[in-house]
């Protein structure tokens, strides 16, 4: 088969195609002795005198204009392979990629940077190779230099920046040259949180225009921000699919691979959301008015769903999950700041010791908006249940007022500790709930206020000048 990387002004496949990779695969040659390496050029081919790694093999995609794809896998399974391809710097053993577009790529902090140079030098190198003329550099550059942040820096060599500066310099650059395709692997992870949020706010600008290549091991941020995920495992694709449930399977198998028992299971499937007394801790100051106006914070619940996707190796099971009122009477309707009990009920096929049960509350993306778990309150009295006993935790909390949509609650049942544990029963969409009308317009969630004032303050007395030496 042939292979070639083809970047050209005509779409591949259909004219909103811009990325189209068809039997992508890239091999590497591992020599066992320096000598094999001369002997290898000297018999042109007739002979391998080295073993074969391949890094990446069989990859078909297409990626549609203004589409927006996260790349997921654990370290070693291709992710910066296929990304190296994609953007022409690796050429393919077999197959073909086509890419339609300028492509700007944070790859790894500094690529392209010259250490010697200092910050400016390196902007214009940098957009340069983007594509950008000298003219539309110095255009751009105070923009760029703005953007970056990083002050009197950006005259001193880039070998004396840290890895923060490097990132914000490197992504205040990829931010200007007018990209079509966009690819963002890890290198928000060393930036500081201000700087993180603006680059996540120019994100989600540039998804409204242009591709993007999100690659990341925080499946919540890829929950967010992409249409569909890839899931590469040893150097060939695992699965594509919608983010949500591809990074469902994909934490199942992380779960899978640290279960030692061998009787780690995966079933259910994705269900759509099904058809159809207070403690006083805060009282909004705008209940009632809340209440009586069409922005009236309220909750649908829908019944416990035990056919949805699940993972674990069924120690112990989660047999039902219901909202309760303050008093622990079942609710079929309830409103954005009531006092709730979430009842997560178990079951111990087999003794468990120091069972964790745990919840998230997440939006229709299948964002985590909040949480928590048993594990902190028990860490220095721990439980033992023993095999064929029933039980249950219970959450007992204020729900927040949340936007109009459709939500759901994610359960999860596991032994031992945060961050040694057995994984018996996780289960995703296990209670979904839905908000027929709010007044939160931003944000993921919103918190009952005690007070909200606006008042006018008395004019600050002007500041007697201090006296002066006669």
């Amino acid at each position: 088969m042939s292979s070639d990387t083809v970047a050209s002004d005509t779409p591949a496949s259909g004219n909103d195609v811009v990325i189209q990779a068809e039997g992508l695969g890239k091999a590497y040659a591992i020599f066992k002795r320096p000598q094999d390496r001369l002997k290898q050029m000297l018999v042109r081919g007739r002979r391998k005198y080295y073993d074969e790694y391949w890094a990446l093999r069989g990859v078909d995609l297409t990626v549609r204009r203004g589409e927006t794809v996260g790349l997921i896998g654990r370290n070693g399974s291709g992710k910066s392979t296929f990304l190296q391809l994609l953007c022409g710097t690796l050429t393919p053993t077999t197959g073909r990629i086509a890419v339609t577009g300028r492509v700007a790529a944070l790859l790894e902090l500094g690529a392209g940077f010259n250490p010697e140079f200092i910050g400016r030098e390196n902007v214009y190198l940098a957009a340069s190779v983007l594509g950008l003329s000298n003219d539309q550099i110095a255009e751009r550059y105070q923009s760029i230099a703005e953007f970056a942040g990083i002050g009197d820096f950006i005259e001193q060599p880039v070998k004396l920046y840290s890895s923060g500066m490097y990132a914000r310099l490197a992504f205040a650059v990829a931010a200007h040259v007018d990209a079509d395709i966009m690819i963002v692997d890890e290198i928000l992870a060393v930036g500081d949180a201000a700087f993180t949020q603006k680059c996540m706010r120019f994100i989600h600008r540039f998804k409204e225009r242009g591709t993007l290549f999100f690659v990341s091991h925080d499946t919540g941020q890829v929950v967010n921000l992409c249409d569909r995920v890839v899931w590469l495992d040893n150097g060939s694709v695992r699965s594509i699919g919608s983010a949500k449930e591809v990074c469902h399977e994909y934490l199942a198998a992380l779960y899978s691979d640290q279960d030692t028992s061998r009787g780690f299971r995966i079933g259910g499937a994705r269900q759509a959301l099904p058809q159809a007394r207070r403690d006083e801790p805060v009282e909004d100051a705008r209940a009632e008015l809340l209440k009586s106006s069409q922005h009236r914070n309220t909750i649908e619940l829908f019944e416990f769903n035990d056919g949805g996707p699940w993972f674990g190796n069924r120690g112990a099971s989660i047999t039902g999950v219901s909202i309760l009122d303050a008093g622990e009477q079942p609710l079929a309707v309830l409103e954005g700041g009531e006092v709730i009990v979430l009842k997560v009920s178990c079951r111990a096929e087999k003794e468990v010791h120091r069972p964790i049960v745990g919840f998230y509350v997440k939006d229709k993306l299948g964002q985590n908006l909040f949480g928590d778990n048993t594990f902190l309150t028990y860490q220095l009295d721990p439980v033992t249940i023993p095999a064929g006993q029933g039980f249950a935790a219970r959450f007992r909390f204020q729900m927040p007022y949340l936007p109009s949509g459709d939500f759901s609650i994610t359960v999860a049942l596991a032994e031992g500790t945060q961050n040694d544990h057995v994984q018996h029963h996780w289960v995703e969409d296990a209670l979904f709930f839905k908000v027929h009308a709010s007044h939160v317009v931003r944000g993921l969630v919103g918190m009952p206020m005690l007070a909200i004032t606006l008042d006018a303050e008395p004019a600050e007395a002007a500041a007697t000048p201090p006296a002066t030496a006669g």
